[in-house]
């Protein structure tokens, strides 16, 4: 049987901007062409259906990591260049990066200080900066809704809760964008340098705010993670950093991005965003919809540990599978016209916060940052409107703006 392969004129190329621009066009065809394709230039099978997505987020036959069953060699892999490694060692002792046994008593451990109650304290705090940002954003008649509102909330809402200096938290940013650089497809030796400089000076921030908070315990997020123990089980050092880095990376990365591409989606669907104004209590299936429209992590890979078969093509072990998120958040098998935003859709099983064992631990916060965000905007800003066309930031997994220029009108 010919193994189904991306034919070169479909136009699927993370490299070019117009299909880092509009990828949704090009998932449709995909997800005619078949069930799994295989694509040459990153040596990664494609699955763009929802239902397969889904299954395979829960499939235990894959991995994020297969170093726990496998070493490189036996696992058909190169081993990464020496020269990476404090990336590597800094993302392989994050929860998204481990399988069972350690993936489960690390996010056992990191859920007994990252609580419902510990997330739902900080709603108070959430909603008084989204505030306190959008007031900002309003008296100077507009900016730049990325850099001065979608961005600074999240990152201090993180920082807080790690409990982060405030005078420390322009470091985070640049620190993480850096390392998700090494997210990216084929990711070129500059990102990778970026990365690993990040990364050690990001790792050695760490280990001295752990020392400090070993000498003298706070409430805040660290204390928590060095305090947090079941049975014998702690974290260790590595974890903790790595942990750490983790939550202010995913606790941002995906609420900067959403904010700026659902803003940017209601900007294009002037009816959609009329009925947001007119009725806030659409608020909480509207960050749903946005979430699903413009999916802010296009793609998450899977490593084949065992064998699989998707619609008679085996999959074998050692393949790496690329789970496209955006494309499953399109499938019309789920979705009732998936192109078309719906703000009031009642059934939206999206996966953007991904599923199984990996689900987002963060996806409560973000929530909560989004509402609060939007209904600040829609409150204090009634009348937003986009100042500029905004340019599509050129990766293509972690999707969203270089910036989103708004003025404040006035009403009328």
């Amino acid at each position: 049987m010919a193994v189904p392969h991306v034919p070169s004129d479909l136009g699927f190329d993370p490299w070019d901007p117009a299909f880092v621009a509009d990828p949704y066009p090009v998932y449709a065809e995909l997800r005619a062409r078949g069930r799994v394709l295989h694509y040459e230039r990153t040596d990664q099978w494609l699955v763009p259906h929802h239902a397969d997505v889904s299954a395979l987020l829960r499939d235990r036959r894959l991995g994020r990591t297969y170093r726990h069953r496998f070493t490189h060699e036996d696992f058909g892999r190169t081993p990464p260049p020496p020269e990476h490694e404090p990336f590597h060692v800094l993302n392989d002792h994050g929860m998204l990066d481990l399988e069972p046994p350690d993936h489960t008593r690390i996010r056992r451990l990191v859920s007994k200080a990252f609580t419902p109650r510990t997330v739902e304290r900080l709603k108070p705090y959430v909603h008084a900066l989204a505030d306190d940002l959008v007031a900002a954003l309003v008296e100077a008649g507009g900016g730049d809704l990325l850099a001065d509102v979608a961005e600074p909330l999240p990152v201090a809402v993180i920082a807080e809760m790690l409990g982060i200096p405030e005078q420390d938290r322009a470091l985070l940013r640049p620190w993480s964008a850096a390392i998700c650089g090494m997210y990216e497809l084929n990711p070129s030796e500059e990102t990778a340098a970026s990365a690993v400089r990040a990364s050690e000076e990001f790792t050695a921030y760490l280990r001295e705010l752990i020392a400090a908070r070993r000498a003298e315990p706070g409430d805040d997020l660290i204390s928590g993670l060095f305090a947090a123990h079941d049975e014998g089980d702690r974290l260790t050092e590595q974890e903790m950093i790595s942990t750490a880095v983790l939550l202010l990376n995913a606790g941002h990365e995906a609420t900067v991005n959403a904010t700026v591409n659902g803003w940017w989606a209601l900007f294009r669907n002037p009816d959609q965003l009329a009925a947001l104004r007119a009725d806030h209590s659409l608020i909480s299936p509207a960050v749903e919809e946005l979430m699903r429209y413009d999916t802010p992590l296009q793609l998450f890979e899977r490593w084949v540990l065992d064998d699989i078969e998707i619609d008679g093509t085996t999959i074998p072990r050692g393949a790496e599978v690329a789970l496209l998120f955006g494309s499953a958040n399109h499938d019309p098998a789920v979705f009732t016209a998936p192109g078309r935003l719906d703000l009031a859709r009642r059934d939206n099983p999206h996966i953007s916060f991904s599923a199984g064992i990996h689900y987002c631990i963060g996806a409560p916060l973000a929530r909560i940052e989004l509402a609060a965000s939007m209904a600040s905007l829609l409150t204090r800003a009634p009348a937003l409107a986009p100042a500029t066309r905004p340019r599509q930031k050129p990766n293509f997994v972690i999707r969203g703006l270089e910036a989103l220029e708004v003025r404040v009108e006035a009403e009328g």
